[in-house]
């Protein structure tokens, strides 16, 4: 029986920089709704590498009211307004963070006009740019120079997107923390993702879905739906509601 399903962002929820689905986004708010009364129906949360105002911002859209991941392991508790750092998290590492972020900002974002640093994220230092191409370029140059001088950091791209984490910053901690909190085992979660930072998160849960628009590394880590982004998030929902109907009918 699955009681959380937890939802990517970026690829997922929605296209980065452009103007949501609202009517999809809609239909998956009003079931997360019909959980507070439908035990098939299992609760909404978000797991994403994106910082904290952006994602407490879509928890807001999707009437999230438990807790959420931003930064793949910073955990916001919305009953609270709490925020939750992985222990990884310390001094050295923050310290890191802040010299990776002067890095790029001198040696990466030069490179292309339209590179920004985003600057609001506390955990990991990342670059985006609109044009695909450009993050393919620079992932290469980004990836040998963290390891070469940061060994306890690794770096992930999107579409849009470069993001160096602390390893133990991942997605699986950030959904391990989740449980914790929510007193889930992970089995009874069920996750969709797109990109490679998905991928830990996406091998911890008891039911792991991409959409069509996912790389293949995470395809082959999950069960690949008909449809792309938040139409896929809406189907992998309605796939768990099912299952779960199912066996509270045979459990009588």
């Amino acid at each position: 029986m699955i009681k959380l399903f937890i939802t990517d962002l970026d690829g997922c929820i929605s296209v980065p920089f452009e103007s949501p689905d609202w009517e999809l986004l809609s239909q998956i708010r009003r079931l997360n709704e019909q959980s507070l009364h439908d035990m098939a129906v299992p609760s909404l949360s978000i797991c994403s590498g994106r910082p904290f105002p952006y994602v407490e911002a879509v928890a807001q859209w999707l009437g999230i009211d438990r807790h959420v991941v931003f930064e793949s392991a910073g955990v916001y508790k919305l009953e609270t307004n709490e925020i939750q750092l992985h222990p990884a998290f310390d001094k050295e590492a923050e310290q890191q963070v802040r010299e990776l972020k002067e890095w790029l900002r001198k040696e990466i974002v030069p490179q292309y006009k339209g590179i920004i640093i985003e600057f609001t994220k506390k955990m990991d230092a990342g670059i985006i740019h609109l044009d695909t191409e450009v993050i393919q370029e620079l992932y290469p140059q980004v990836a040998e120079y963290v390891e070469e001088h940061y060994p306890k950091f690794e770096v992930h791209n999107t579409d849009v997107s470069i993001n160096i984490i602390l390893a133990e910053n991942n997605k699986r901690t950030g959904i391990q923390q989740l449980c914790d909190i929510m007193d889930i085992d992970p089995r009874e979660v069920a996750y969709i993702g797109d990109s490679s930072g998905d991928i830990p998160g996406l091998q911890l849960v008891g039911k792991a879905f991409a959409p069509q628009n996912a790389a293949e590394a995470v395809k082959r880590e999950a069960e690949v739906l008909d449809s792309k982004v938040t139409e896929a998030v809406l189907e992998a929902y309605r796939q768990v509601i099912r299952e779960n109907r199912k066996k509270l009918a045979a459990a009588g």
